[in-house]
């Protein structure tokens, strides 16, 4: 009986050995092979150069949200926002070309160094409004854009926003572009936006924008030129007196994905992140849209003199020539076809 007690015994200790063993192999990749993507944790870093509570950061952090909610917390991204993982944009670009950013949200001024197509959408007066904008960037125009990006390295997602780009100084209110003409201001490292700068006698300075702040601080420039919420949000209004409502430049803000990342990633995955991009570009889009006039009476009440009626027709003009240079560049017709969006 002991005999038949032991050998019972030994035989259930084989087979729960066996079972365990066979449940390790089944969590583990095979020689040769990889893990089982449904069932591997995949950690993901998203970065931006704004604060958390601008709205290029507000939209990775319900991205962040959506896909771990998505995705049963199976894929986490954590959001490190106000420049933690680099101090300008080329740099955030170049980590993302190399893997070791994961997700990128910012404006298109730098990316047109790395995909020379993306240059186009920074021609100033490009664009007539944000309906024009929606029906251009979601549409073929806007894809083709963003599919580009794939020759650089790059993976393209969606068209997010960052707005209409305004002109402050702190010298002098400006209304005409003669008003402008010897300020120093600065600009994005971006071509286009240096050219139309020079057409209209304003001296370009480009500069990452870690330092921007610190420069307008010091008077090394006069001014710069972005969207409303940059300007509230990271409180340039210390150092800016005059803001001119230019609206010279559309300027929108893709979500870009690593190559290297997006092509570790499984069908279902990246399926997935593509839509949830997709999905949050009119939400995203909206957080400054909706806030306008209210970000507007918030640079006022700060101290900021505000010159609401700008003639565009006459900053247009004043920027032909650099308008002639662009013709040239990327074609009349590539031009004319965004233009000319109904």
């Amino acid at each position: 009986m002991k005999k038949f007690v032991a050998i019972v015994a030994l035989a259930v200790l084989v087979i729960l050995l066996s079972a365990c063993e066979s449940a390790q192999r089944q969590n583990q990749p095979q020689q040769g092979g990889t893990p089982d993507k449904a069932a591997t944790k995949i950690q993901l870093k998203a970065a931006t150069m704004t604060p958390m509570s601008h709205m290029y950061s507000q939209g990775a952090q319900r991205f962040a949200e959506l896909i771990k909610e998505r995705t049963s917390g199976r894929i986490q991204i954590t959001v490190y926002p106000d420049g933690q993982l680099g101090k300008g944009e080329r740099e955030l670009l170049e980590a993302l070309q190399q893997g070791t950013i994961d997700i990128y949200v910012g404006s298109t001024g730098p990316i047109g160094g790395f995909s020379p197509s993306m240059l186009i959408v920074d021609i100033p007066f490009l664009f007539r409004d944000y309906e024009h904008v929606d029906k251009v960037l979601d549409g073929p125009i806007g894809r083709q854009l963003l599919d580009d990006l794939e020759k650089a390295n790059l993976k393209g997602l969606a068209f997010w926003e960052n707005g209409f780009r305004n002109l402050t100084n702190s010298k002098r209110p400006v209304r005409t572009p003669e008003d402008a003409k010897g300020l120093k201001i600065r600009t994005m490292e971006n071509p286009v936006h240096i050219t139309a700068w020079k057409a209209l006698g304003v001296n370009p300075t480009p500069m990452p924008w870690a330092e921007v702040y610190g420069a307008l601080q010091q008077r090394v420039v006069d001014g710069q030129e972005n969207p409303l919420p940059v300007i509230l949000d990271s409180k340039l209004y210390e150092v800016q007196k005059y803001l001119a409502m230019t609206q010279h430049v559309y300027s929108p803000a893709p979500i870009i994905m690593s190559l290297k990342t997006w092509q570790s990633l499984s069908k279902e995955d990246q399926e997935l992140l593509l839509k949830t991009a997709q999905e949050l570009a009119p939400w995203q889009r909206k957080l400054g849209r909706d806030n306008e006039q209210k970000i507007l009476s918030e640079l006022e009440a700060k101290g900021m003199q505000i010159e609401r009626n700008i003639d565009k027709a006459l900053w247009q003009k004043a920027m032909q020539p650099a308008f002639d240079e662009f013709a040239k560049q990327f074609g009349k017709d590539k031009i004319e076809s965004i233009m000319n969006v109904k």
